[in-house]
């Protein structure tokens, strides 16, 4: 068994699921490989007494640099504000570490690039970006549908991440509502990557995009009782031109990421449409995966109810439903799985790599011009 220490930049929301998974490291019976936290950093001068349940900290500081000249570390899971992505990034390469780092990879298009000039210098450090919801056991059987050639020719597909945390117009505003700390692209930076990585994944390459990007809560309160700027955007809507290698044929990517989407809570959601089969899928009824062959005959939807069926195996009973701490805890054993064994366990059962990170950002921010100029825009 090895063990691979990880120190862990960020005591957020995300740096605590990660630690959760890496708790529950024996839930995955037959994985080869597990985590140890064994250092923390966080802009509290105390640490936090969440993180007092991990007795394997053995470092806590509240500079990134300290955590990182520890020899003891030997892979880094990041998760701060976009802003910091490019110095931490690169510096966490630079330093000789392994790391897995929260999307969008960068805050803009030139920080993206530099922190892929850093992983160039370090081909041999294992570099993912942080994206769970594939490793939904429904979105993990369209994987293998889509390795078995099951859809025929694609004619449409449409993917997207719906919530309403920013449905309230008298939330407060944080950092991901501040161009400063979140970047130009808004939603898109915050959510966007979660529903491209399966249709980069599978190898679909925008060509063009046209975007319409709303701005829709212009003020919020703020920490003094008062009312702030509100300047990023709210809701994205892109369509895409997208080319299938495998056809040579394009097809319309329809992705949509909003914070204000109302009747939904945090609902990601995945369709496909083949001239052979099609598919349906979404994070609000996650155990169903709506799927349609067609030889020729009738055309009729069926639903198959999706248990515990995951890509690395778990003791928990396969009738069982699956949910969103279990991804996190499959997406973990997918980047250590890398780190051991270099190739994913399989296709589809893989994080972000750099490049599909870069190819988001090459997107987002064709994006942001065609709404600027009101037209499709070519990437």
């Amino acid at each position: 068994m090895r063990i691979v220490k990880f120190g862990v930049v960020g005591s957020g929301l995300m740096g605590r699921e990660f630690a959760s998974a890496a708790a529950r490291r024996c839930h995955l019976p037959e994985l080869d490989v597990r985590p140890e936290i064994v250092a923390l950093c966080s802009r509290s001068p105390v640490m936090p007494a969440w993180w007092q349940n991990f007795s394997g900290i053995r470092q806590y500081t509240d500079d990134y640099r300290s955590l990182l000249a520890n020899p003891e570390v030997e892979a880094v899971y990041v998760a701060v504000p976009h802003h910091l992505h490019r110095e931490i990034y690169s510096a966490t390469l630079e330093a000789g570490k392994h790391l897995l780092g929260e999307k969008p990879f960068g805050i803009d298009l030139p920080a993206c690039e530099a922190i892929l000039a850093s992983v160039k210098r370090h081909s041999n450090l294992v570099v993912r970006c942080s994206s769970e919801f594939p490793f939904f056991p429904g979105v993990q059987r369209v994987g293998d549908m889509l390795e078995a050639g099951l859809f025929g020719q694609i004619l449409e597909v449409n993917t997207g991440f719906l919530h309403s945390s920013d449905l309230d117009p008298n939330k407060p505003i944080n950092w991901k509502r501040m161009i400063e700390f979140n970047g130009e692209y808004g939603v898109l930076g915050d959510l966007g990557m979660h529903v491209c990585h399966i249709p980069f994944r599978a190898g679909w390459t925008p060509q063009n995009v046209r975007a319409i990007l709303s701005n829709v809560i212009k003020e919020r309160p703020d920490a003094r009782n008062g009312r702030v700027p509100c300047l990023t955007w709210d809701n994205a809507t892109l369509l895409c031109q997208t080319l299938d290698p495998s056809s040579g044929e394009t097809f319309p990517w329809l992705l949509k990421t909003q914070r204000i989407a109302p009747g939904q809570k945090n609902n990601w959601y995945l369709e496909i449409y083949g001239t052979r089969s099609s598919v349906r899928w979404r994070s609000s009824r996650a155990d169903i995966l709506k799927v349609m062959s067609y030889n020729g005959g009738e055309q009729v939807w069926g639903e198959i109810q999706m248990g515990h069926e995951t890509a690395f195996k778990s003791i928990t009973g396969g009738i069982f439903q699956f949910g969103f701490s279990d991804a996190i805890l499959q997406m973990w054993a997918a980047f250590l799985y890398e780190l051991k064994h270099g190739p994913p366990v399989k296709r589809f059962a893989g994080c972000v790599r750099p490049d599909e990170a870069l190819l988001s950002h090459r997107l987002f921010t064709a994006a942001l011009a065609s709404q600027k100029k009101n037209e499709v825009v070519w990437l």
